[in-house]
């Protein structure tokens, strides 16, 4: 099964991010994404809702299921959001192209990422271990900042 998101937004970011998955295997994401600040890491997220009605805030939170505290995508599902896929790191033009495979992220069933949206964000994601006065809102979005482009995620040839 495949799925695709094309992500745009107010900046000049903009790519595309694939999903595919094998029966009930994890998940490969593939993305290239451009117009990023050269040489950086962004946060990287599916976030609960498929709606662009007001740009990337209508995506509303990161998507979790479980109602757990945000994390790193190398962790379990006790440990982290299902949306939390840490951060992608720029090249020297700005651009983000890569791959990896995630083992809480699905195609089907009700934890579906399918109809919600991948985000880009401005900032690094310090994947839940924000301290001091960051530590609050790193528990919830990692401190990543604003959203610089989404995408629904939806079903692909």
């Amino acid at each position: 099964m495949k799925a695709v998101a094309v992500v745009r937004g107010d900046s000049d970011v903009k790519g595309v991010v694939t999903f595919e998955q094998e029966n009930e295997g994890p998940v490969t994401v593939t993305y290239d994404i451009s117009g990023n600040t050269p040489n950086a890491l962004r946060g990287f997220h599916i976030h609960n809702f498929g709606d662009a009605t007001n740009g990337c805030v209508s995506a509303g939170p990161h998507f979790n299921p479980y109602g757990v505290s945000h994390g790193d995508r190398v962790g379990t599902k006790e440990t982290r959001h299902v949306g939390d896929l840490g951060n992608i790191s720029t090249d020297s033009e700005g651009v983000a192209k890569g791959s990896f495979t995630d083992s809480l992220l699905t195609l089907t069933g009700p934890n579906s990422i399918i109809g919600r949206s991948v985000v880009v964000h401005a900032g690094q994601d310090d994947v839940g271990k924000g301290v001091g006065a960051a530590a609050e809102e790193s528990k919830k979005t990692g401190n990543a900042g604003g959203r610089n482009a989404c995408g629904v995620i939806g079903f692909s040839s």
